[in-house]
């Protein structure tokens, strides 16, 4: 089988590389856009990632070409119209769970740098600066974190904050039997009484813009949001009025809602045109990554082991069990 892969970096083909013998590989580090959808034609397979789009445009396109199968190297799926995947025959399969734990601790390392700004200290002392104002934390130890979704992820950041002492209070549609210390309750429990949120849920038209201006009013003054599930979950025009107001008094995040026009791209050298994402980077208080909370070496290794599998699985006729549709 040959397969199209898009949105690549030096870390994909290293850890796709070794699987050379068994499929034909062709790597595209552009993402898959109406404008690049050309480099797909005839392609039995593709393999994209999070922020490439399989519209139905795309998708009944390629499927007049050819294509059978979409293989995501990534657990969320908002980014494919899975109705139309599944009119034309083309199956959709994902990496459900590649590694919990290496999204989780980013989530904490996120806090902790928030919180003892560490990375200000950092830069400080590299320019001979050692003062100690306004480096003041707080002890995480005894705070309340509320966590938003308590899959996999969510429920591997939960057992972390135990860990630290903390009292975790969790909210999903459905409770998780494997968190025995963490306390569910319902979302306006959760928003009022968390000194630290963190969301690990995903993107669907129920979760969508989860923190807005009405679930932000209900939030402790001063709370500390924590981001590395999808961007969409956040609707960045009223959490930039929070920051103002201080009603959010730390923010954390590792996605952004109009990330596929900023994120896994040098601009350093150009003018950013997103306001949005130029006004949160002016506040002292915020702290963005670039969507690499799985970016670890065994993170990386599952993702590959799983792709391959799921491909492996339709060659030989056998049941898909990471299909979505």
């Amino acid at each position: 089988m040959n397969i199209a892969f898009f949105s690549t970096k030096a870390y994909d083909k290293e850890s796709f590389d070794r699987y050379r013998s068994t499929f034909d590989l062709t790597y595209f580090e552009v993402s898959l856009q109406e404008h690049t959808l050309k480099l797909a034609e005839g392609f039995e397979a593709i393999c994209v990632f999070v922020n490439d789009h399989l519209t139905a445009s795309i998708i009944n396109q390629l499927a007049d070409g050819g294509l059978k199968i979409i293989a995501l190297r990534c657990a969320g799926f908002n980014n494919v119209d899975l109705d139309a995947a599944r009119n034309r025959g083309v199956k959709v399969v994902r990496v459900p769970a590649y590694s919990p734990e290496a999204v989780a601790e980013h989530a904490l390392a996120l806090i902790l740098a928030l919180n003892r700004k560490t990375h200000k200290a950092y830069n400080r002392v590299r320019e001979g600066n050692f003062s100690l104002e306004r480096l003041m934390g707080f002890n995480l130890h005894g705070k309340t974190v509320g966590v938003i979704g308590t899959g996999l992820i969510g429920a591997a950041f939960a057992r972390t904050m135990q860990a630290l002492g903390c009292r975790v209070l969790a909210y999903d549609v459905v409770e998780n039997p494997d968190l025995p210390l963490a306390e569910y309750v319902k979302m306006e429990e959760l928003l009022g009484q968390s000194d630290v949120i963190s969301l690990h849920c995903p993107l669907t038209e129920a979760t969508k813009y989860l923190i807005r201006e009405e679930t932000i009013a209900a939030m402790k003054e001063g709370v500390m949001l924590i981001n590395t599930s999808r961007g969409g979950l956040i609707h960045t025009k009223d959490v930039i009025e929070g920051l103002k107001n201080g009603k959010i008094g730390y923010l954390g995040i590792d996605v952004y809602e109009q990330e596929e026009h900023l994120f896994f791209r040098d601009w350093s050298e150009q003018i950013i045109q997103d306001d949005l994402i130029g006004r949160l980077m002016s506040f002292p208080n915020v702290l963005i990554t670039a969507h690499q909370a799985f970016l670890t070496q065994e993170a990386l290794q599952q993702i590959a082991s799983v792709t391959i599998q799921n491909l492996q699985e339709y060659v030989e006729g056998r049941h898909l069990k990471n299909q979505l549709n």
